[in-house]
């Protein structure tokens, strides 16, 4: 089992900045490729960055590039998002996923992990 506890996210204007972090526990939190998802009321969970167990590889959504940073302490079993240049599109539930012993690749695909941190809302608006 791994559990996933996540902070961060809250009120901010167009064009500010926000960090999430997401703390990994559990016997099987090693080797973890991790993910960041949005979600808006209704509809399903989108991709919005994915970091490899070692860190070496990442993704981001096309609309995410130059924007968002993804990156890991894996001493610290926790993942990072730094989300800068916001917009009100980025509104939203943020949740970040976990899939233990993982190939070291940056997974994009929310059915290919296996654990969710309980969520953590980012609201863009000025």
């Amino acid at each position: 089992q791994v559990q996933l506890v996540q902070s961060g996210g809250g009120l901010v204007q167009p064009g500010g900045s926000l960090r999430l972090s997401c703390t990994a526990s559990g016997h099987t939190a090693s080797r973890a490729a991790m993910g960041w998802f949005r979600q808006v009321s209704g509809l399903e969970r989108e991709f919005v960055a994915s970091i490899s167990w070692s860190g070496a590889g990442t993704g981001y959504k096309d609309s995410n590039k130059g924007r968002f940073t993804i990156s890991r302490d894996n001493a610290k079993n926790t993942v990072y998002l730094q989300m800068n240049s916001l917009k009100p599109e980025d509104t939203g539930l943020y949740y970040c996923a976990a899939k233990p012993f993982s190939s070291d690749i940056a997974i994009t695909g929310p059915d290919e992990y296996d654990y969710w941190g309980q969520g953590t809302q980012v609201t863009v608006s000025s």
